[in-house]
């Protein structure tokens, strides 16, 4: 079994969550039940599958939770895009969010490309 908090990726993703957590909470509450609750689940779930993967017995299961978690990540790049398109957030926000997704994306990318 593997600890999920030793990877970069689940440190990295983990502490995205958490920032998002802090942003999302200054969105209009009419949001409470799209795009905030859509983002927080989008991008806790890179994290959550991470970990669940680490407790797979094999290298093939392991890779397929990273598959779920690169989906996830993919939908949190999409909603931070529209994020800064509804101006929930401002341009700098927006591409420190940009470069921290698209850092996890590559990571999950390249372990994948290890586990194969």
């Amino acid at each position: 079994m593997r600890d999920f908090k030793k990877y970069d990726i689940w440190q990295l993703s983990h502490e995205l969550t958490l920032e998002v957590y802090k942003v999302t909470s200054t969105f209009p509450k009419e949001e409470i039940f799209g795009i905030i609750s859509q983002l927080r689940r989008a991008t806790s779930s890179i994290p959550t599958n991470i970990s669940e993967g680490c407790g797979r017995n094999s290298d093939k299961e392991f890779n397929q939770f990273l598959n779920i978690a690169l989906g996830s990540a993919l939908e949190t790049e999409y909603l931070f895009i529209l994020s800064k398109d509804l101006n929930y957030i401002n341009l700098e926000k927006f591409q420190d969010f940009d470069f921290q997704i698209n850092t996890i994306k590559s990571k999950i990318y390249k372990l994948k490309q290890k586990l194969t």
